[in-house]
């Protein structure tokens, strides 16, 4: 587990923080940032603005640049190139401490040798404020995080998610306009995890401060970022909110990473894709025809028809569905809420594509190994990327 040096968080505080204009001025702005070790880029003309109370997530793979960036961004390890403004301000060479922002690591980073109430009041003392005062806010950050019996501990008697607020308590302590989260909740276990990340939005949005987080778990930026930074090889590769990570992925790479997805090499004809034995009608593209790419398609986007399904079937029945083919049930692999299922044959020719069906729909549709059954693989939904574009991350 890393253990990283504790930033002086006191140094601006918030009652002297440069103001943004009202309106569209970025309060972080990240232009042209390139960060190099030796021949290595870990980051490649990187710029990036966030919005004052934006909660932002960086994410991609290990090795892809979230990190470095981050630390950028902190004054840890200055880029090689490139301006970081914060609140107008430029603070590309400024030390960490010069800086303003609170940092929680995922390694907590709290004194040991301290009691709680010292660990959170370290960064107040050093603005020489009042000792009530410091009190006062101490009291009042213990509360905020539902701990307020647990002054007088020391961080080993607490837990690893009450280490956890207790680093967050100190982070917010001098009411900083920047929070910097590097990973703080990959060294807990799921439940906690799970619990941590609801308490740690509700206090980003109660306070309003402009946070961003580093992490690699995709369900975690989908449940707390308004933005995500999807990067990759040093680069980025899309920013947008989740809903529009997750339904409009911009490059087969976010499409592969965020979620699972089934990939066909596959050949355009106009509106339509071929791949398996059969052309389907796809999203909107610029392809031209003849063109060699990748259809993508996520396995909860498949509809589950029931066999016999590809006729109209009653009279009220308008339009048959398009894309509908008939495929052979294979290994179902039980989820909890969902059955993953691994379907074959067919025009799907040599392909395997993987559908997710709810419990309800498994049970309605009687579906089981080595069963016949017809799906719909929604045109709007078949995505087109080019072929040879990247699919991981770097080390």
């Amino acid at each position: 587990m890393r253990h990283e040096p504790v930033a002086d968080i006191s140094a601006t505080p918030a009652e002297v923080r440069p103001m943004t204009a009202a309106g569209n001025t970025a309060y972080l702005r990240i232009e042209h940032l390139w960060k190099a070790f030796g021949e290595f880029h870990a980051l490649k003309d990187i710029s990036l603005d966030i919005n004052e109370g934006e909660f932002i997530c960086f994410l991609g793979p290990s090795g892809c640049g979230k990190t470095t960036l981050l630390r950028a961004v902190a004054g840890l390890d200055l880029q090689t190139s490139g301006v970081v403004r914060q609140g107008g301000r430029d603070i590309s060479t400024l030390p960490p401490s010069k800086r303003d922002y609170g940092i929680v690591f995922q390694s907590y980073a709290l004194f040991p040798n301290l009691t709680i109430e010292r660990n959170i009041a370290f960064g107040l003392e050093n603005t020489k404020r009042p000792r009530a005062e410091i009190d006062a806010r101490v009291k009042e950050l213990l509360m905020l995080v539902g701990l307020p019996d647990q002054a007088k501990k020391y961080p080993a008697q607490l837990s690893g998610g009450q280490q956890q607020r207790i680093a967050l308590a100190r982070a917010i302590a001098t009411s900083p306009g920047l929070l910097l989260l590097d990973e703080p909740l990959s060294a807990l276990d799921a439940k906690v995890r799970v619990h941590l990340r609801h308490e740690i939005k509700g206090l980003q949005r109660k306070l309003g401060v402009t946070t961003i987080m580093v992490t690699h778990d995709q369900e975690e930026a989908l449940s707390l970022a308004d933005r995500i930074v999807v990067m990759n090889h040093g680069v980025i590769e899309q920013v947008g909110s989740p809903t529009e990570i997750y339904r409009h992925p911009a490059t087969l790479f976010v499409a592969d990473f965020i979620g699972e997805t089934n990939k066909f090499e596959a050949t355009v004809a106009a509106a339509s894709v071929s791949f398996g034995a059969k052309a389907f009608r796809c999203a909107p593209h610029s392809f031209a025809n003849g063109e060699a790419v990748v259809a993508a398609i996520r396995p909860e986007e498949v509809i589950p028809h029931g066999p016999g399904s590809r006729s109209p079937g009653a009279p009220d029945v308008v339009k048959t569905p398009e894309n509908l083919i008939d495929v052979t049930v294979g290994e179902m692999e039980f989820l909890g809420s969902f059955w993953r299922t691994r379907l074959r044959g067919g025009e799907l020719g040599d392909e395997i594509l993987i559908a997710d069906f709810s419990v309800n729909a498994t049970r309605r549709l009687g579906l089981a190994e080595g069963g016949a059954l017809t799906v719909e693989l929604p045109a709007d939904r078949l995505l087109i990327f080019p072929q040879g574009e990247r699919h991981g991350g770097g080390n």
